[in-house]
């Protein structure tokens, strides 16, 4: 088994996100799942497909060599979700609820790996967690490393990723009035909205960036709020639109 967060392991891991596909088992960690129906583990593994966690309990490593995953030992280790519902674990939510940012097959995989004493209780290294994320010695965002060991990993995505220009499609830009003809939004090309209430002119005004069908306000008074495109309809802040 690999020696974990070794240089190394490190550029195989990258090596093989850029050209192969092989999975990432993270084995032999305590892990905190944050779901209700699966619970969690004294010593468990954590199986990625991608971006997606694809399996999670003990038993895992015995079909490693099969899938030809890449192991990382993390024994010593404890594995926390990255986002935390502290409803879920507060006990507040139903038993049955199953929240879509815990460590559970089909999830996300976003997860922190932690160093954790013998004698510490996995609630307790989450609690420290919690407190101080900076305790985390790797992080894993959608599948992707991006702290190894302690050290920032450049996933090179920043670099990929084009710019994202405000350049709204012409079918959203005019005029938007509710179905009570209470509110017109007007949405212009150079990427402004201005708000009529009630026959208010100028009642809100600011930027908006549309991405797919949603769009974002950022209002000049400080404030954000948002809407969706849905079948020529606009949704935003309870209100329908329909366009002139």
């Amino acid at each position: 088994m690999n020696t974990p967060f070794s240089p190394e392991l490190l550029e195989l891991i990258n090596t093989n996100r850029a050209t192969g596909h092989r999975p990432l088992l993270f084995g032999n960690a305590r892990v905190i799942t944050d779901d209700s129906l699966i619970g969690d583990f004294d010593r468990g593994d954590v199986l990625l497909g991608g971006s997606r966690v694809v399996g999670i309990g003990p038993g895992l490593l015995t079909a490693a060599d099969d899938d030809g995953a890449i192991v990382i030992d993390c024994d010593g280790y404890v594995i926390v979700p990255m986002d935390i519902d502290i409803a879920q674990l507060r006990g507040h939510r139903e038993a049955s609820f199953r929240s879509p940012t815990a460590l559970a097959p089909g999830n996300p995989a976003s997860f922190a790996i932690l160093p954790i004493d013998s004698d510490e209780s996995a609630s307790a290294a989450l609690r420290r967690f919690l407190g101080a994320p900076e305790s985390a010695s790797t992080v894993v965002i959608a599948g992707d490393v991006v702290l190894w060991g302690g050290q920032s990993v450049n996933t090179g995505d920043a670099a990929e990723a084009p710019a994202v220009a405000n350049a709204p499609s012409d079918q959203y830009l005019g005029t938007w009035i509710d179905e009570n003809d209470f509110v017109h939004q007007h949405l212009t090309a150079d990427g402004r909205y201005d708000e009529t209430r009630g026959g208010r002119p100028h009642a809100f005004q600011g930027s908006f960036w549309i991405t797919g069908d949603r769009i974002d306000y950022r209002d000049d008074l400080g404030f954000w709020a948002f809407g969706e495109f849905i079948d020529g309809t606009l949704h935003h802040a309870g209100y329908t639109f329909h366009r002139s």
